[in-house]
């Protein structure tokens, strides 16, 4: 069975805002989470879905999922995050493994609460490659010419634009694996990840690339409000 963990820990401080996380501020009447959730609710593909969200928000979370997905059968959850991505990330797998009928061929989905438009394509091509590899991130070709600098200040190269990719979410790995690389990785690099495919990459395991779509934004800034907004209205 395959399971989706999204990551709903952020804060709004890049919002300009500091008393409401991110994810539930309204996008067309709905919070924004709920948006996200609504996918994954209506993914026949997977089985449960474990919201990872500050401590503080558990229970605000849950009032609005009972509110806004009342309907969604008892697929969705809700549990405390960690300080970093990373712990969140490792908590949202304890979780499952815990709570839900797992094996090592078990697929998990993970994505960001605050990209609310997320398709199922994207969802079922995740767990595809996922499951035929080690692990699958989403991705959308680089527009911009990229240039690398050690100190800051001075570009020291300029890698092919053909050759970069920007990474998006869902990103998705079968639990057996994850759970290999995990256990090769020291804790230091553990606690320096900032993705989940990059626990796989630093443990020599591939990952597939699926392709993400220009749509597939990641809300953080206020501008960001705007554009979804229009993103919505194109899609109705």
């Amino acid at each position: 069975m395959n399971y989706a963990a999204v990551m709903a820990g952020g804060s709004g401080s890049r919002m300009g805002i500091t008393d409401v996380p991110k994810q539930f501020l309204s996008l067309d009447g709905l919070p924004i989470i709920i948006h996200t959730l609504k996918i994954f609710a209506a993914c026949d593909e997977i089985a449960k879905t474990v919201v990872m969200c500050p401590n503080a928000w558990v229970d605000y979370t849950r009032n609005l999922i009972d509110k806004h997905l009342s309907d969604c059968g008892g697929k969705i959850y809700v549990a405390p995050g960690g300080a970093t991505r990373n712990e969140t990330l490792e908590k949202s797998v304890d979780y499952i493994c815990r709570n839900f009928n797992v094996d090592d061929d078990s697929v998990i989905v993970t994505h960001d609460a605050v990209r609310p438009f997320v398709t199922a394509q994207m969802i079922s091509e995740n767990i595809k490659y996922a499951s035929q590899y080690a692990a699958c991130n989403t991705v959308i070709e680089a527009t911009d010419t990229v240039v690398m600098s050690a100190d800051g200040e001075f570009i020291d190269s300029s890698p092919d634009r053909c050759t970069v990719f920007n990474c998006q979410t869902p990103q998705s790995f079968r639990l057996g694996e994850y759970l290999d690389s995990l256990g090769k990785l020291e804790k230091n690099k553990r606690d320096a990840l900032t993705d989940a495919c990059s626990l796989f990459t630093l443990t020599g395991k591939k990952v597939y690339m699926a392709r993400g779509s220009v749509d597939n934004i990641k809300i953080t800034r206020p501008a960001d409000i705007q554009t979804a907004e229009n993103i919505l209205k194109n899609l109705k």
